[in-house]
């Protein structure tokens, strides 16, 4: 079932939102060489409380973290750890915002000190794939809109689209109707209508989109060892258009 939000319940979300938004402003000032997931995971653990949010992820059918952390070959979900990231490295933050019952989700992938130029090309075309999405996600469009325009703009530039993960409505529940694949035919799947809310969030591959989960049963990386980074927001499907409710 499709839920619509009301404009008070969107700005319930909005606020969730602008506090994930602040989180993810302050984890670009510490993502360095030398500094672990782990170190990342418990800031962004104290700062959602200190800010009387709650991170929604921790416990999600077991999960034990506040945040996923994926680190180059992970394509998502990857548990933080006691590992330091290196120079050149790329990593993945993603959380999901509990403030007040009503949830807000965004993923951003950082650069690691000094990247190479395939790595860059890979977070450059994956961030524009996202916002290429967004333009898509107005009413009276579909979702088939929003997947084929980063399939096609991903694929130019010689990336891959991940199948297995897609993004969702979202609410005060993490994962509602409808699903929201990054590929696909255009003008296909559910229609886009006011008061939809939506996560929008492309993972690219720099290899082969195919993906296998460690034994850990959450950590997804790319069957080739190629790197992927993710990136993305809660968009809310408005009458002037797509709001970005976690708008960094």
């Amino acid at each position: 079932m499709i839920i619509i939000k009301t404009d008070e319940e969107i700005a319930k979300m909005k606020k969730a939102g602008e506090i994930l938004a602040a989180c993810h402003r302050e984890i670009r000032g510490l993502i360095r060489p030398g500094i672990t997931t782990l170190e990342i995971d418990q800031f962004v653990e104290k700062f959602l409380e200190s800010h009387q949010a709650i991170p929604e992820q921790k416990g999600y059918h077991g999960y034990p973290f506040a945040t996923c952390a994926s680190v180059n070959d992970v394509i998502c979900h990857g548990f933080p750890n006691n590992e330091a990231l290196k120079d050149g490295d790329i990593v993945t933050i993603d959380m999901v915002v509990n403030l007040d019952g009503w949830l807000a989700d965004s993923a951003w992938s950082y650069a690691v000190g000094n990247i190479s130029d395939e790595a860059n090309h890979l977070l450059d075309v994956t961030r524009k794939s996202l916002y290429l999405g967004i333009e898509q996600a107005v009413a009276g469009n579909r979702i088939g809109d929003i997947s084929h325009a980063i399939q096609k703009f991903a694929e130019s530039h010689g990336l891959s689209v991940v199948r297995e993960f897609v993004g969702h409505a979202i609410g005060q529940e993490m994962h509602e109707e409808p699903k929201v694949p990054h590929y696909g035919p255009p003008h296909r799947g559910t229609r886009l209508k006011e008061g939809m809310v939506i996560t929008i969030e492309p993972m690219l591959n720099l290899g082969s989109y195919a993906c296998k989960i460690d034994a850990d049963g959450w950590t997804a990386r790319t069957v080739d060892g190629k790197w992927s980074a993710q990136y993305e927001h809660t968009i809310a499907i408005t009458k002037d258009g797509p709001l970005i409710l976690t708008e960094q």
